[in-house]
């Protein structure tokens, strides 16, 4: 049978991927090694956290389904740095291993245009550098007009853990052992990763009065902007913290060499995530800290492994047992799965376009972690993008591109086909120079007119987001209209200083001490608390909005200017080296863009600026 788009491989970027496309009318394939490790979290029991949050409410407000998900299948949920500013508040929840994958399986089998074959592909087929289709392991070809690689660790993949190395994949699967090497022969340029996971410890075994309870927030959140909270906020699951001693360093210096990365393996290529360090990395690199936190998460409420974070190693098991046994809690702690590092191929990012397109192949598209990034929500955003701009493709219309100042999914975009990678790419909040732009609170509001346009939002949710947005604006228009005098005083005598003359409750709600519900008592309508929590931050923040679309305003005019395709860099004899073998690699499309390649400087900008003039 054929199909208009394949994707390869069922984790969080392929289940997006897939879903996109077949919610847009098209005849899809999701192949995948093994169907029960569909939307499987091989790693982490979370979804979210700082930044990455709000990529998963960017998903929600595109039309994906990993928010939605995630608020169907969580143990416990908080809102990150809530005590700090918007720009960087981000929902962080603890989801079931068991039933976020199988939610999202359910949600793939009940999808219109979408079938799931349960295979490995050894190559992608192509015709005059245009794609034709797949051909998998067991010799099969299956015809498609567009083929998005959502592969994640499995291309090549080696289990790592002291001196063994183990062709397998992260939950000892046959890996893909033939596709990177096939990708290599049309041209693409590959590297080397690695990625760790930390080990699971039976909860039984845990003395948890000897940790510090972290529970979840006590007001109700959820990551889709549609869904409404389904979970018992009294009975959410709590984790723990803990941390390391001088014992457990002194074991870690002790063995190092016996760490897989330190010595224990002479022929490792990969490198490994520089924010997300395994313990040995940390014990070496901060030698000055007495001590590094670890929580203890749940995994399941049907089973009992406990996720130790922020312990992932690639040790001996003998070792693994001394250094667990040396954390506060844990003395005597099970170890149910050792920790181990995983050493697997992604392709460089640079050959890719905005779209998710490859430049060397047309119709192939790839997303997640075989472009060099790390976590479920920069792979589950990439596969959103590469399913709706493979259908827009075959649709005949221009790609969805995401600017820097329109999402954190086009920051990421941006920095992996600009900058390229070093080690696993890590979505953080500094990496936005927007972010008081791209807040949790507003991704709907940023986004959803998009998916509208691209047809992945229906009629229902467009129509109470429409709703929203003129509730917000009449509510603003309430707080401007309606003022206080000095006869108010008696009520703002409790919450703020008085007043002399008429103020309108705009003025007021700007006040740093004013919280929107003070003033909630002298409007003339009701509003849902996610409309006035919408108008306190665009009052109490206006001045530094302005600033910062101020500055979005100026980069455009780079940001639209631009760059020829046939223009010739070998010409430019005055561009530094570095500068040249750069903007040879990553071919810039605008000036903007150009601006942020590493190496690239302000004096190259220059002169690419005036050979452009001269071109013209």
């Amino acid at each position: 049978m054929d199909y208009e788009i394949i994707v390869v491989g069922g984790g969080h970027a392929g289940c997006e991927a897939c879903l996109a496309a077949a919610r847009k009318g098209h005849k899809t394939l999701l192949i995948t090694g093994n169907i029960n490790n569909i939307a499987d979290m091989p790693c982490n029991p979370s979804i979210g956290g700082s930044a990455k949050g709000i990529v998963v409410r960017e998903i929600d407000a595109l039309g994906g389904e990993m928010g939605r998900n995630a608020d169907k299948s969580l143990l416990q949920i908080k809102m990150l740095n809530f005590a700090k500013g918007p720009a960087v508040q981000s929902l962080r929840a603890q989801a079931d291993k068991i039933t976020y994958p199988k939610n999202m399986l359910n949600t793939l089998k009940n999808t219109p245009n979408l079938d799931i074959k349960e295979e490995l592909v050894k190559d992608v087929l192509t015709e005059n550098n245009k794609v034709t289709g797949v051909l998998l392991e067991n010799g099969e070809i299956i015809k498609a007009q567009a083929v998005i690689l959502t592969t994640g660790t499995y291309m090549n993949a080696d289990i790592l853990v002291g001196d063994t190395r183990k062709r397998e994949g992260p939950h000892g699967e046959k890996p893909s052992n033939y596709l990177s090497d096939n990708l290599e022969k049309k041209g693409f340029v590959l590297k080397r990763l690695k990625t760790g996971t930390p080990p699971r410890i039976d909860k039984s075994s845990i003395d948890f009065s000897k940790t510090k309870l972290e529970p979840g927030d006590n007001v109700y959140h959820t990551f889709s902007f549609d869904n409404e909270p389904v979970y018992n906020i009294d009975k959410q699951v709590p984790c723990y913290l803990t941390y390391t001693t001088e014992e457990t360093h002194k074991i870690i210096l002790d063995n190092l060499t016996k760490a897989s990365m330190y010595g224990g393996l002479s022929d490792i290529k990969g490198v490994g995530p520089r924010y997300c360090p395994s313990i040995e990395d940390k014990v070496v690199r901060f030698r000055d800290k007495p001590r590094h936190q670890l929580f203890l998460e749940p995994e399941s409420i049907y089973y009992d492994d406990i996720y130790l974070q922020g312990f992932s190693n690639s040790m001996p098991h003998e070792i693994q047992e001394k250094m667990v046994h040396s954390l506060p809690g844990l003395e005597n702690a099970k170890i149910l799965k050792y920790a181990y590092s995983i050493e697997y191929d992604a392709i460089y990012p640079t050959q890719l376009k905005f779209s998710l397109e490859t430049k060397l192949i047309e119709n192939l598209f790839t997303a997640g972690q075989i472009n060099g990034t790390s976590g479920y929500e920069e792979a589950a955003c990439q596969g959103l993008i590469a399913g709706i701009n493979a259908s827009l493709k075959l649709e005949g219309k221009e790609p969805l591109i995401l600017k820097r100042s329109e999402a954190y999914i086009g920051v990421l975009i941006d920095d992996l086909i600009t900058k390229g990678i070093r080690d696993p790419y890590r979505l953080l909040t500094s990496r936005a120079e927007y972010r008081l732009l791209l807040r949790s609170d507003n991704a709907d509001l940023r986004l959803k007119d998009k998916a509208r346009e691209v047809g992945l939002l229906d009629d229902l949710s467009y129509e109470k987001f429409i709703l929203k947005k003129k509730q917000i604006s009449k509510a603003k228009e309430e707080f401007k209209e309606i003022k206080l005098t000095p006869k108010d005083n008696d009520y703002l005598s409790n919450i703020t200083t008085p007043i002399n003359e008429g103020i309108s409750l705009y003025n007021i709600l700007k006040r740093p001490e004013i919280k929107v519900s003070d003033l909630t008592c002298f409007l003339k309508n009701e509003y849902s608390s996610e409309v006035l929590n919408q108008v306190m931050i665009q009052t109490k923040y206006e001045g530094y909005i302005d600033k910062a679309l101020k500055e979005v305003k100026k980069m455009e005019h780079y940001e639209n200017k631009k760059i020829p395709e046939d223009i010739n860099y070998d010409d430019m004899h005055n561009l530094a080296s570095e500068a040249k073998q750069k903007l040879k690699e990553v071919r810039p499309l605008t000036v903007g863009q150009a601006m942020r390649i590493s190496g690239v400087n302000p004096a190259d900008i220059s002169i690419l600026l005036m050979q452009m003039k001269r071109g013209k």
